[in-house]
């Protein structure tokens, strides 16, 4: 059990190095002595964890999907209202994001042409699908107008959201993001909620912009 324990925590601390070195390098320009180094593992150990950097990049992507899953479904168990869920998810990932490397690897691994093996699904297609079905029950729950077209809509988002985190990764300290994730609400809200509603929505998004900002 001991020898388990602490393999799990090797294999835990090259997913981190290789994380960190991915996210600040990039996938191309890292390599396995890099991450070997940057880890304090002998080769042997990341060989016996890792058959090659492909799978690294998999098992970081493996995570960031899990995490996102897990939270999309630890936000629907609370009820809330369809666009509020939305808005919790974004600032959970963001908050995922500030707090350690494999959430902004994950995406930098996504956005830099690595290949995503199934039945893993592409972090992007994953994304689109979370919005998409929150947008629907917004749309039914009448807190965005009635002629919004949700595929659209959700496309944008993905792009904003993603778009906000890469363009952030050499204009922004990670700790910046919250701010960005509250501005990219501040301009949606006014673009697809009706008026009567809008209050609620922009003080939420102040709300937890500062939840993220006080754990972090």
């Amino acid at each position: 059990m001991a020898r388990q324990l602490r393999a799990e925590q090797t294999r835990t601390t090259i997913i981190t190095a290789a994380a960190d070195l991915f996210d600040r390098r990039g996938y191309e320009s890292t390599s396995l002595s890099d991450i070997v180094e940057h880890a304090h593992v002998t080769k042997g150990a990341l060989y016996f964890h890792f058959a090659a950097k492909e799978d690294l990049a998999h098992a970081i992507m493996e995570l960031q999907s899990s995490a996102s899953r897990r939270i999309a479904g630890e936000i629907d168990d609370r009820g809330y209202a369809s666009l509020e869920a939305l808005m919790r998810l974004t600032f959970a990932l963001t908050r995922l994001s500030v707090e350690g490397p494999i959430t902004r690897a994950g995406l930098r691994l996504a956005t830099g042409g690595v290949a995503v093996r199934p039945p893993l699904s592409h972090p992007f297609v994953e994304l689109l699908d979370l919005i998409s079905r929150r947008l629907g029950g917004a749309l039914k729950e009448s807190d965005i107008h009635p002629d919004v077209d949700v595929d659209a809509v959700a496309h944008s988002l993905v792009c904003f959201f993603v778009g906000t985190r890469v363009v952030g990764r050499t204009r922004d300290p990670a700790g910046r993001l919250p701010r960005r994730m509250a501005e990219m609400w501040h301009v949606l809200i006014r673009g697809l909620v009706p008026v009567p509603r809008r209050p609620r929505y922009l003080t939420l998004a102040a709300r937890l912009e500062r939840e993220v900002m006080a754990v972090v």
